[in-house]
């Protein structure tokens, strides 16, 4: 039995298997800064790994709240259980928890002003206000891809990067798109899983608006293009290879219902794996 807003509720809530998600982006740009420069400044390399994983709390939280005061985690979800829904945290306490958390993520991103200028300002509150967009608007109108593709992607990569270099590579864009793709995967699986029940709620997701087969095949496009992206600065991603075909061999083979929910798991280990492979590739120059 879960005891109401306790630790163990609120490490749960912020869903500790999809911040690897958050941490991945950070670890290929210090990977990239580090060839080119043969070392890092750890400071902001830290505060950047600390803004991108209290955001990604932050944004689970709000998904939480946002999708049980809307009826959406309902008796049908496919999904892993969420927090406010099986009332191990009370709606009150998750409004705090998502408040405290965007505040204590604003803190922690606002000394990078030091060393990227004012625009990490800006850069900072676009992040956060995606992290509401994303629930209450974005993702029911086909734009959650694109923001996983940016969020998880090109601002985390192309910032973090330049917080060390002071200047964003063509190299360091390709391999940000790619992490962005890599990490698409995990959205299109979710929603691929939860199509049908988008679907009659009028959450309008890519894969509701292209069907199952076209989302089959883009998930294994976006995880072989990621590859064919950074092809040339390592040859390494190319272990991730097997593992993404595998996912979307049972993608394909499962098709429908909480089974699903296993290729979820193994394409955050893959978007892990990814990560690895390419700043293994990068530090050591294969």
């Amino acid at each position: 039995m879960m005891k109401t807003n306790s630790p163990k509720a609120w490490f749960l809530a912020a869903r500790p298997k999809t911040l690897s998600g958050a941490l991945a982006p950070v670890a290929v740009a210090l990977s990239a800064a580090w060839t080119a420069q043969g070392r890092l400044e750890w400071t902001p390399a830290l505060l950047c790994a600390s803004f991108a994983l209290l955001m990604q709390v932050d944004a689970n939280f709000v998904n939480d709240y946002l999708d049980f005061m809307n009826g959406t985690d309902g008796k049908d979800r496919l999904g892993p259980e969420r927090a406010c829904a099986q009332g191990w945290i009370t709606p009150r306490a998750m409004r705090r928890g998502i408040v405290v958390t965007t505040l204590v993520s604003c803190l922690v991103g606002l000394p990078l002003a030091w060393w990227g200028g004012w625009e990490m300002l800006l850069v900072g509150a676009v992040c956060v206000l995606a992290c509401f967009l994303y629930t209450t608007s974005l993702s029911r109108i086909a734009m959650g891809d694109l923001l996983v593709l940016l969020f998880f992607g090109i601002v985390p990569v192309c910032i973090t990067y330049y917080l060390q270099t002071r200047t964003v590579t063509l190299p360091v864009v390709l391999a940000a798109v790619a992490m962005g793709l890599v990490t698409d995967c995990l959205l299109l699986v979710n929603n691929y899983r939860d199509r049908e029940t988008d679907g009659r709620a009028g959450k309008r997701t890519l894969v509701v608006l292209i069907g199952s087969r076209a989302t089959e095949r883009l998930y294994f496009l976006f995880g072989l293009t990621a590859i064919l992206l950074v092809a040339v600065q390592t040859v390494l991603p190319l272990l991730y290879l097997p593992l993404h075909l595998s996912n979307a061999l049972r993608m394909r083979r499962i098709h429908a219902g909480r089974a699903l929910n296993a290729v979820l798991g193994r394409t955050a280990l893959a978007i892990l794996l990814f990560a690895v492979l390419y700043s293994l590739g990068m530090v050591l120059h294969v």
